[in-house]
């Protein structure tokens, strides 16, 4: 028994006639242990395209990647305790104790993406109350570190709002960029598990 997981982003508006990004992403995980099984990246950046899928074998303890647009077959070994791009969030959200933690703390986590495992860090910054569409909410304020160069200006260049309830959504987004900069906002929700707490 899998959670399947689909991620998409694509640019709106002028924008996207100067860079149009189309992007999906898709994992499947284990509904307790949050271990991936399954992943694909399938994005269009401006014209930088990648179109991957990449299946976790546990027991043979390799990651079995095939290039669709290369139309090629690799294999790459890997460790009991990864993740991919996707299952990370899912698996911090349900194992990372947001009560203990110290500011400035760093969270690490072996996270498999582009044909090799990476540390991912996640820096605490603390908590914050913000003003959202839906009123003020309380957050967890975290900086996950990027890779710099193509599209992140730094590698401190993303700070992320996470609603300190039980749900830990994401619900706002900023980033300096190499070009500009961006900032998402949560704009819909549906179905939680846990009560949406709003400040009055």
């Amino acid at each position: 028994p899998v959670y399947k997981v689909v991620a998409k982003g694509w640019t709106t508006g002028a924008i996207k006639w100067f860079f149009n990004v189309k992007d999906y992403y898709e994992s499947q995980f284990d509904k307790e242990t949050g271990q991936p099984y399954k992943f694909v990246r399938n994005i269009d950046e401006g014209g930088y395209t990648k179109n991957r899928i990449v299946d976790f074998d546990y027991v043979q303890k390799k990651a079995l990647i095939y290039d669709l647009k290369e139309n090629s077959n690799t294999t790459v070994d890997i460790e009991d305790n990864i993740q991919d791009l996707v299952s990370a969030y899912y698996y911090l959200r349900d194992h990372y104790d947001t009560e203990t933690v110290q500011e400035r703390d760093i969270i690490e986590l072996n996270v498999f993406f582009d044909s090799e495992l990476f540390l991912f860090k996640l820096k605490y910054l603390g908590r914050e109350t913000i003003n959202t569409k839906f009123g003020k909410i309380k957050c967890i304020k975290l900086r996950p570190y990027v890779m710099a160069g193509r599209v992140f200006k730094e590698e401190e260049s993303l700070t992320l709002w996470v609603t300190a309830d039980k749900n830990k959504l994401p619900i706002k987004i900023k980033a300096d960029l190499r070009v500009g900069s961006l900032r998402a906002d949560l704009d819909a929700l549906k179905g939680l598990k846990h009560p949406f707490e709003i400040q009055l």
